[in-house]
């Protein structure tokens, strides 16, 4: 059963029915409470003279809401465990089940070891902290349809026409040149598009370029991340008639087939490249190398073979 707070209304009802003689028992039964919670109400606001004052009762509430602050799980005891076991080198789950025996979670030990609850930080953790999910730092904004929307087509990699984006930066500070990548789910054909910058327009005019090249039904639906570059999925849905959907935050996996990809080309353009003074050629002659390799996946076939086959079934 569902807890709720006395109302102002509430209380006003109470004051006129307990004035009229009625019992805590009438009373609960007039304005569908609990006896127990009538009876602790006039025991706490009734004066002496057994009068009980609606407005003074709520304003007594009010006052006692203010002050009240809870007080979580955090003891001092069971902090002291926690922090000997932490010097032993124990991990928070390995804490949280052998030493606090679910008294507390290995998410709670975490969080109380990131706000300083102990005397030790995060350093004597394995990872030192820097599995810690870092604040975004891109801006933010209100993403459209969720990967859990995503037709179930799409999961399976049985229908052409589904592609996952992704873009590819320089050096951060030195250039704003980047890439936009692309790759198809079934046939994992990968393709990367240059851009001016990790913009929103360059990354609609990129969409826009790959679509007025690719045949007709053959760009369906885009997984993106949360990139701030894919705000223009409003427009692109307007334009082209495509539906983007984004994965969840921290959630690479979700669009696999593209992260791993953009590590092929990587190969040839490692980290801290400008990538704005990369050969529009050479671009196409890597991006022939990786979709040209036999892949296990599809059978030792090539990206290439699988996508020209399913372009030419296109109806």
């Amino acid at each position: 059963m569902s807890y709720h707070h006395l109302s102002m209304f509430d209380r006003a009802r109470i004051q006129s029915l307990y004035t009229l003689g009625y019992s805590t028992r009438q009373i609960a039964i007039q304005t569908g409470r609990h006896h127990s919670s009538i009876a602790r109400e006039l025991v706490r606001n009734a004066t002496t003279e057994n009068v009980y004052l609606a407005e003074d009762a709520h304003q007594s509430y009010e006052n006692r809401r203010t002050h009240s602050k809870p007080h979580g799980k955090y003891d001092k005891a069971i902090a002291d465990v926690i922090e000997e076991k932490l010097r032993l080198t124990w991990s928070p789950e390995q804490i949280a089940q052998a030493a606090t025996l679910g008294k507390v979670s290995f998410k709670t030990i975490y969080n109380w070891l990131y706000q300083g609850k102990f005397s030790l930080c995060e350093k004597v953790l394995r990872h030192k902290g820097s599995r810690r999910r870092p604040p975004e730092k891109r801006g933010k904004f209100a993403v459209g349809l969720s990967i859990s929307d995503r037709p179930e087509e799409v999961e399976d990699r049985q229908i052409f026409g589904h592609w996952e984006l992704d873009s590819m930066v320089s050096s951060r500070g030195k250039s704003k040149g980047c890439f936009a990548t692309f790759i198809e789910r079934k046939s994992r054909l990968y393709t990367a598009l240059k851009m001016q910058d990790r913009s929103s327009d360059s990354m609609q005019k990129a969409i826009k370029y790959l679509c007025s090249v690719l045949p007709l039904k053959a760009f369906k639906t885009a997984t993106t991340d949360r990139g701030k570059e894919f705000s223009c999925y409003k427009s692109v849905k307007e334009e082209l008639g495509i539906d983007m959907y984004f994965a969840d935050p921290y959630c690479s996996w979700q669009r696999g087939s593209n992260e791993n990809s953009n590590g092929l080309l990587r190969e040839f353009y490692p980290k801290k490249t400008d990538l704005s003074l990369v050969n529009e050629m050479e671009l196409m002659h890597n991006l022939f190398l990786i979709n040209s390799r036999p892949r296990k996946c599809l059978g030792w076939k090539s990206a290439i073979e699988v996508f020209l086959h399913e372009v030419s079934h296109l109806t």
